[in-house]
Order: C-alpha cells, then structure tokens, then sequence
C-alpha cells in the first residue's frame, strides 16, 4: 500500500474455513496514527471506503487508526474481530 502508513493487514473470512463454497474476505487494515486519508494516493483510497472496496474488490474492508485505542485495547479489539467474523 503506498501510504507508507499501513502497521497491519489483517485477513480472514470464510475462504479459510470449511465451508464448501467460500466467498467472503474480510481486511482490517491498522493504520499508523499519522495516517490522514486525504493524503493517501488516490488510487489507495478505494480501500478505506467500506462499499467502493466491497464492490471493486469483493472484499469487505475496514480500517482503524492506531492511537484510538490504547494498545491493549486495539489487540483485544482485532482479536474479537477476527474471532467474531469467522464464526
């Protein structure tokens, strides 16, 4: 990604279960906590719009910033999502 900002590429979704005919991916992508979206290359900016991405894509993608949660906080956070997401 060329903001220069991405910390975490998350991925998950049913492709990495056992179900017969997977079709969903799921991203979270942890950004750093300098990250400014109107600075991003327009060509990375798809990404960090849940439904263009969905739909250029066909992944759901989410973003979260760093600093926004403590540290803790932010890893029990991912944890539960990609726990939660699977299921």
């Amino acid at each position: 990604m060329r903001t220069g900002h991405l910390e975490r590429f998350l991925i998950f979704g049913s492709f990495v279960t056992d179900k017969e005919l997977p079709g969903d991916v799921d991203v979270v992508l942890v950004m750093a906590e300098a990250f400014k979206l109107e600075e991003a290359p327009r060509e990375s900016r798809t990404l960090f719009s849940h439904a263009e991405a969905d739909a250029r894509f066909g992944a759901r993608v989410f973003w979260v910033r760093r600093g926004i949660l403590p540290d803790r906080e932010m890893a029990s956070f991912l944890d539960f999502w990609q726990t939660r997401r699977m299921a």
